[in-house]
């Protein structure tokens, strides 16, 4: 039953992006807004979403909750029409910049030297443009993704994000991560999403509920001595972008590992808060994060 759901799903959504091809990124954005708007609660259940954002800002009246859920929709719609418009973002073909970044210096000071970094940022924004700007500004990257549930999409998304993303993609897993081992070594930097929750890691606050949180960047800011740089990333009006490479996170070695780790993954939580806390109709409310 749920291959026949994946198999209607990848048919429509193939069609879409045929249809998104011909017609320009603009019609494709006004065309899946019209649709996602409509229809997103298909995805997830508003109550889910709801939950959500009363986690995070608890005394939300109904109104505020709809304007967000509404703000967050128009944004992930304006995400899918750019998807099979990513070759424009990757070759810069726009009338005038498509994105702004702010904290260049850090980049090209990490470009310079013979040291790898960590990237970490949530789903803000178009969140796929950070590994492509990042690799775009000569950083050395590899960047961990999640793959898609539906086994008829994947492979489109896998091919999309190899060619115009980042070409080095790394599965998420326990394979995902030794692999990342590798990529270290041989000082190339990695991008990687944390703010969903993660199988049975650790639990850490977030908007002060405790919420499974990875731990690898921890883990491997600890193990290879690096700095973790938190990326923000937010839509203009104009559907331009602005993207911000912030300080990197404070990291207090002591001699117990396993609290300074904890210590870590807080403070990288304590960033994801206020980058949602900026814009949050912008941040996708649809994972479970808390559960």
């Amino acid at each position: 039953m749920k291959i026949f759901k994946y198999l209607i799903e990848a048919f429509f959504i193939y069609t879409l992006f045929f249809l998104f091809k011909i017609i320009g990124l603009n019609f494709s954005r006004k065309i899946s807004s019209f649709l996602i708007t409509k229809i997103g609660f298909l995805f997830r259940k508003k109550k889910i979403i709801k939950k959500n954002i009363l986690n995070a800002f608890k005394n939300y009246s109904d109104s505020e909750v709809d304007r967000l859920i509404e703000g967050m929709w128009l944004n992930y719609s304006y995400i899918f029409a750019e998807y099979i418009h990513l070759n424009k973002f990757r070759l810069n073909k726009f009338k005038k910049e498509y994105i702004r970044v702010h904290g260049a210096e850090i980049l090209n000071k990490i470009s310079k030297s013979n040291k790898p970094a960590i990237f970490i940022s949530g789903h803000f924004g178009n969140f796929e443009l950070m590994a492509m700007e990042l690799e775009k500004r000569n950083i050395n990257l590899s960047a961990i993704y999640r793959p898609l549930n539906n086994i008829f999409l994947n492979p489109l998304m896998v091919y999309l994000r190899k060619k115009y993303i980042c070409k080095n993609q790394i599965k998420k897993g326990l394979s995902g991560t030794r692999e990342s081992i590798k990529f270290l070594k041989k000082n190339t930097s990695i991008a990687l999403m944390v703010d969903q929750r993660v199988g049975e890691s650790d639990r850490s606050p977030f908007f002060g509920i405790p919420a499974h949180t990875t731990s690898i960047p921890a883990q491997l800011a600890l193990k290879f001595d690096l700095e973790i740089f938190p990326v923000y990333l937010e839509r203009k009006n104009d559907n331009s972008f602005y993207m911000e490479i912030q300080e990197p996170i404070e990291i207090n070695k002591t001699k117990n590992i396993e609290e300074d780790k904890k210590n870590i993954t807080i403070k990288i939580n304590q960033r994801i808060e206020e980058m949602v806390l900026r814009n949050p109709g912008q941040w996708i409310w649809t994972h479970s994060r808390w559960k």
